[in-house]
């Protein structure tokens, strides 16, 4: 396993990735209500906050923009993704290679595999690719593990996310991002589960900022190492708000309550 400590996608050990891959994964319906930020360009912006410690985007925001950011933000490369048009047994393509992100100086390395799905087998031996080239540029590997597809009825239950972060320890990835399993002591399971590996937390739908921050102080108390967020901080009212709020609460060890008073 690569230690993701001293890398630039972590501050002390902890993560706050900041994902902006909706275009592809849900489409332009997404952006209402915030549709200026269908322009990448303004939320590569909200990745230079200081609390964003990686972003994650496919390879055309990457290769179209992040020249320009190379300085101020750390790329996440998100290799795979597909459309929500697609109807069938959850699936994705891979969309760029390893050796391509690293040129275009990635950081780290984003990959989705659906456990469950009847194409888990080979989503995972995609990631083999991925991982052992990774492994040849030292770049940290993230597995999005979402359990999916006919054998799953219930995609958050305890057992299903703790087996979520087991299945990316087992693979070789070095960062787990897994749903919140409803609950902190489910959360901890998940996070023993995944030993070094680091589990961060999806941000997932828009939700109240309390009910965002107290699930992120859950986390963090069950051990998490951060979040890997995109609709609560761009589809925000204040992105600049909810990002200080948010490095309070995972670097700094603040209650919700705290940060959203401060």
């Amino acid at each position: 396993m690569l230690s993701t400590n001293d890398s630039r996608i972590t501050r002390n050990g902890k993560a706050i990735i900041l994902a902006h891959d909706h275009g592809l994964e849900h489409g332009p319906t997404k952006f209402e209500g915030v549709r200026e930020r269908l322009d990448p360009e303004t939320v590569f912006e909200m990745a230079t906050h200081d609390a964003v410690t990686g972003f994650a985007v496919g390879k055309g925001l990457a290769e179209t923009y992040y020249p320009s950011y190379e300085d101020d933000v750390s790329l996440l490369a998100k290799l795979n993704g597909g459309s929500s048009l697609w109807m069938g047994e959850p699936d994705t393509a891979v969309n760029w290679s390893v050796d391509y992100a690293a040129e275009l100086g990635a950081d780290a390395v984003g990959f989705t595999i659906y456990p469950g799905s009847n194409h888990e087998l080979e989503m995972a031996e995609e990631f083999s690719d991925v991982q052992e080239t990774a492994r040849e540029f030292d770049l940290p590997v993230a597995m999005w593990s979402y359990p999916r597809g006919q054998g799953i009825k219930d995609h958050r239950k305890p057992e299903v996310i703790a087996y979520a972060t087991r299945i990316a320890l087992e693979l070789g990835a070095d960062i787990a991002k897994v749903k919140y399993p409803r609950s902190p002591e489910a959360m901890q399971w998940a996070v023993e589960a995944a030993g070094d590996c680091k589990v961060v937390l999806s941000g997932g739908a828009k939700t109240g900022d309390h009910d965002f921050l107290s699930t992120v102080e859950a986390a963090m108390d069950a051990g998490a190492a951060g979040l890997a967020v995109g609709r609560n901080v761009w589809q925000h009212e204040d992105p600049t708000y909810i990002l200080d709020a948010l490095e309070e609460v995972v670097f700094e060890g603040a209650t919700a309550e705290e940060a959203l008073d401060s």
